[in-house]
């Protein structure tokens, strides 16, 4: 993948990644903050309005019921679950072992990626360093027959 692509491809995910977040975000304080979002819109600028309004009766938030106002959903959501204790001291040792387990092979995996960009960072740095030596190499042999050729 060329850097462009991965730029691209980085940036598309950032952009849906924060819109998610602001649809979870407004979802999360009901029909009330979308329509205070639209009327916003409206005021500062009519087509973001326009846009939110569209958007409000296409995916049926302005006449349907589809703003999540349930708490358990929101913590679900949120990821929240998987910290509540489940009753069962079993069940819970086993996933208190294995987020730890997860949490050891997150940091291990990202200590591997730091060896590898430094390992690539000093093959290309190694690399400039033998391209400016070869070039120098050579730049006093042109001297030299260029000083003979004078001469």
């Amino acid at each position: 993948m060329t850097t462009a692509a991965y730029t691209s491809s980085v940036s598309a995910h950032r952009r849906v990644t924060w819109l998610s977040r602001a649809e979870a975000w407004l979802d999360d304080r009901g029909k009330g903050a979308w329509i205070a979002a639209m009327v916003l819109g409206f005021i500062f600028f009519w087509p973001v309005g326009l846009a939110l309004l569209t958007y409000m009766i296409w995916s049926k938030r302005m006449f349907g019921t589809s703003c999540r106002h349930n708490r358990s959903t929101r913590m679900a959501r949120h990821g929240y679950s998987a910290m509540k204790p489940s009753g069962n001291s079993a069940f819970d040792a086993y996933k208190e072992d294995t987020l730890r387990r997860l949490q050891d092979e997150q940091e291990n995996f990202e200590a591997f990626l730091e060896r590898l960009r430094e390992a690539k960072d000093k093959a290309e740095f190694d690399q400039f360093m033998e391209d400016r030596a070869r070039t120098a190499a050579a730049a006093p042999a042109d001297n030299d027959e260029d000083r003979r050729a004078e001469a």
